[in-house]
């Protein structure tokens, strides 16, 4: 079987579109918010102020970081009505969408996250060190209980998002640093160390992924022929297993709080394994040669990717 999928995998001709689809629209994505930001400050154009941490669009709609503003709230702090209407708004828009899509799709320290694994791939470096992926909500707690304790937004000084931000608009200086630590760290001591393994942003919007409705589903699991392309290319590849690897009928939805729905399983599988749907799509494409009406989904995608 696995012999027939690999052959069937020679037939199939993608572009680069295809294979990098969600990785551009994310990149789109992420610039279009920091255009949105940087368009007051750098050329007038004043549609959204403020930063990630707090802003008010067109003058209407406030948004607020509601992990800043649990810290805020932690010091003593009682924010004003608009900064807890803006929380609101953004913790019920993620726990609707997915609270781990702000890391990949608006998080601008993704760029710097992803472009360190790319290079470690290209590299071909060893994994690294590996911290324990609850290490995050450690350093989550962590980031809390200093906030409690010191009656200040203590981690907002090394923070490197907010640093990145702030340096975007007011200027870089020494927030390069930061940058180039996480950069190095990334690369060279963790593969995808920072954002699956310690950033705390990341543990708190992963609370809110628990019952989101946009989901990946390795529906076409059957014609998968175990090439391992998108272990590699996973941030948090240890959600890929249970879907993948799932017997009979149990679920092909990826429903662990660290998937960061970033796409790139859908990108780089030849086969089209992965695809994006909603939690109540359990479906799974079966493949079985002898029964009437079922399709084998590799050699679907081969002549569809033909024409």
């Amino acid at each position: 079987m696995k012999k027939q999928r690999s052959e069937s995998r020679e037939h199939i001709k993608r572009s680069l579109w295809q294979q990098n689809r969600f990785l551009i629209l994310r990149r789109l994505t992420q610039v279009f918010f920091l255009g949105l930001f940087l368009a007051g400050p750098w050329a007038g154009i004043w549609l959204v102020k403020g930063t990630l941490s707090g802003s008010l669009t067109l003058d209407i709609l406030p948004l607020t970081d509601p992990f800043l503003l649990l810290q805020t709230m932690l010091t003593g702090h009682w924010p004003e009505l608009t900064g807890l209407l803006g929380g609101v708004i953004v913790v019920l828009a993620y726990m609707v969408l997915g609270g781990r899509l702000y890391c990949s799709w608006v998080c601008p320290m993704n760029i710097v996250t992803d472009a360190a694994g790319w290079l470690h791939r290209k590299l071909d470096l060893k994994k690294g060190w590996q911290p324990k992926r609850q290490t995050r909500l450690y350093m989550l707690v962590t980031v809390m209980l200093l906030a409690m304790g010191t009656g200040s937004l203590a981690y907002e000084l090394v923070n490197p998002v907010t640093m990145l931000h702030r340096g975007l608009v007011f200027g870089m200086g020494f927030v390069w640093g930061v940058v180039v630590i996480v950069f190095l760290f990334d690369t060279f001591v963790s593969r995808h160390g920072w954002c699956g393994h310690l950033c705390p942003m990341g543990a708190f919007y992963g609370l809110l992924n628990h019952k989101s409705l946009l989901r990946v589903s390795a529906s076409n699991r059957e014609a998968c022929d175990d090439c391992m392309d998108c272990f590699e290319v996973c941030p948090e590849n240890h959600v890929i297993s249970p879907a993948l690897r799932g017997k009979g009928e149990q679920t092909p939805l990826i429903l662990s709080r660290d998937c960061t729905d970033c796409g790139r399983c859908i990108d780089v599988c030849d086969l089209n394994v992965f695809e994006f749907t909603h939690r109540f799509n359990t479906k799974i494409n079966h493949h079985n040669e002898n029964e009437p009406g079922r399709v084998d989904p590799v050699t679907s995608f081969a002549k569809g990717a033909q024409q």
